[in-house]
Order: C-alpha cells, then sequence, then structure tokens
C-alpha cells in the first residue's frame, strides 16, 4: 500500500545518461564499477543503490542517473560526481518481485497519487517531462538473493 513519507535531502554519487526504455541496463550497468571506487576508497553506503528518472521525452528517451547513497559529498573520480537528492514529502511504495514489473508497479503508484489528489513535483512540456525526484531504490542485490520473486525495490516520487 502506499504512503507519504518525508525524506531529508541526501548526499549521493552517480552518473547520468540518456537512454531508451530497452537500453536502462546500460546506466546500472555502472552501479557495480561505482560501488567498487567507493569500497577502493573506504567510503560507507547511506543506502541502496538507485536510478533516479530525471527526464521522459516525446521522442521515447530518458534521461536516467544511476547513484548510490553516501553520508557526505565524495569524489569518486572521472564518469561521476556527488549530488543532492532532494528532501520533502515523497509518495512512495515498496515493489517485490523482479524488476519487470517496476513499471507497472510505478504506474500503480502514479495512479493512487492522483486518487489522493496530489501533485507531483515534475514540469511538464509538450516534448518532454521533468521530475525533480522519481526513484527506484534496489534494496535487493540479485547476486545475493537468487530469486526475483524476493526482489524488494522501494519506489519514490517527490510531491509537489
Amino acid at each position: 500500500m502506499p504512503y507519504i513519507v518525508e525524506r531529508g535531502e541526501q548526499a549521493y554519487v552517480g552518473t547520468a545518461r540518456d537512454v531508451r526504455m530497452d537500453t536502462i541496463g546500460e546506466i546500472a550497468d555502472r552501479l557495480p564499477e561505482l560501488l567498487g571506487r567507493l569500497a577502493a576508497r573506504d567510503v560507507p553506503l547511506a543506502g541502496a543503490p538507485f536510478l533516479r528518472y530525471l527526464v521522459f521525452r516525446a521522442d521515447g528517451t530518458l534521461r536516467v542517473e544511476a547513484g548510490v547513497p553516501v553520508p557526505g559529498p565524495v569524489d569518486v573520480g572521472d564518469g561521476f560526481y556527488a549530488g543532492a537528492l532532494p528532501g520533502g514529502r515523497y509518495a512512495a511504495s515498496e515493489h517485490v518481485g523482479h524488476f519487470d514489473g517496476l513499471a507497472d508497479a510505478t504506474e500503480r503508484l502514479l495512479a493512487w497519487g492522483e486518487e489522493q489528489g496530489l501533485a507531483w513535483d515534475r514540469v511538464a512540456a509538450a516534448d518532454a517531462e521533468e521530475w525533480a525526484c522519481r526513484l527506484e531504490s534496489y534494496e535487493t542485490d540479485p547476486r545475493q538473493e537468487p530469486d526475483p520473486g524476493r526482489w524488494r525495490t522501494g519506489l519514490l516520487m517527490r510531491l509537489a
């Protein structure tokens, strides 16, 4: 069941890329490298790795960010940057199951928000939609949990 949560600003390290829905794996594939760089610098994680959807364009391309929450700003080298996820009120839910079900779970969260009369923190234009913060937070590492039916993913969408 979806719910509302207040979140503080969260430091993270990430990288962004323009992709299509069928090539999101290109950006997600950067997460092991990022985790390796953080481990090499003894930087602890402050949360689960995530994908942050920033821009949805009418031509079907997306601007997607892959990142990991950290305790504070850190430099991990070329191709990655430090940032901060915005604090505020979020609509949230949890998806349990294979990642293939995330699109449907996201649509259910969006529909629930609309039913509740919630306004999303986004800017919509004729050719694109920009989101302040639309996250998939991967709470389960598939390399450690082989059963996709047990994978947990948090969905978070910032409210206006």
